[in-house]
């Protein structure tokens, strides 16, 4: 009867740990603040990861001109934190994205020209991503290129296929004072003929959940 007892109160703690478990989970994705995206993959708005990035030294920049091409440059983001421009000046880039950038080069020289549009284009930015859950090496991967939810976790080691729920992966993303996440179903990326990459974006996390099971 003592080891029934004793067997009988670890099991009840097994799954008082486990509630509490999938509760903090729960309330990460779902509590206040958080806005679900709807369980499809790709979402659409895996665009370009490096519209969000803030440009930093060494950061590769392409300036486009429309309508005057003369002025297109591609250039690194220097030490002091500046690019300069073909027109004739310098524009501090350092801190900005690069729609931000756009709008400090108009602002500033925009009188010049005859078609008043700029694009900036990131060609090479570094930046962090957080993986974490059922795979092999958890932790922050540095992004030097844009990097897809299946790629990244290839760079942590790969799916730990024994416990992966590679149906449920979950990406958690902060957009201005909200944090959405979005649902990917990698398993029908790995299993289809096609499929559409979704691209990581700046400080993103990427969690692959465990397969539940009660033992």
């Amino acid at each position: 009867m003592m080891k029934s007892h004793s067997w009988s109160l670890r099991f009840s703690s097994a799954l008082n740990s486990t509630a509490a478990l999938l509760v903090a989970l729960a309330v990460l994705l779902t509590g206040p603040g958080c806005r679900t995206r709807p369980s499809a993959y790709p979402p659409k708005d895996s665009g370009d990861p490096y519209r969000d990035v803030r440009l930093r030294e060494g950061d590769t920049v392409r300036l486009t001109f429309p309508g005057a091409t003369a002025l297109d440059s591609t250039q690194q983001v220097r030490r002091d934190g500046k690019v300069t421009i073909s027109l004739g000046g310098e524009v501090d880039a350092m801190g900005k994205t690069p729609a931000e950038l756009e709008k400090e080069i108009l602002s500033r020289y925009g009188d010049q020209l005859a078609n008043r549009q700029v694009v900036v284009t990131v060609s090479s930015s570094a930046y962090p991503i957080f993986v974490t859950g059922a795979v092999l090496r958890p932790g922050k991967i540095t992004a030097d290129r844009p990097l897809s939810a299946l790629e990244a976790i290839m760079e942590a080691g790969g799916f730990d296929y024994n416990k992966a729920d590679l149906k449920a992966v979950t990406v958690l993303r902060q957009n201005g004072n909200e944090i959405v996440n979005y649902k990917l179903n990698l398993w029908e990326a790995l299993r289809g003929p096609k499929s559409t990459p979704f691209y990581l974006k700046p400080a993103d996390i990427l969690f692959v959940p465990e397969k539940f099971s009660w033992f």
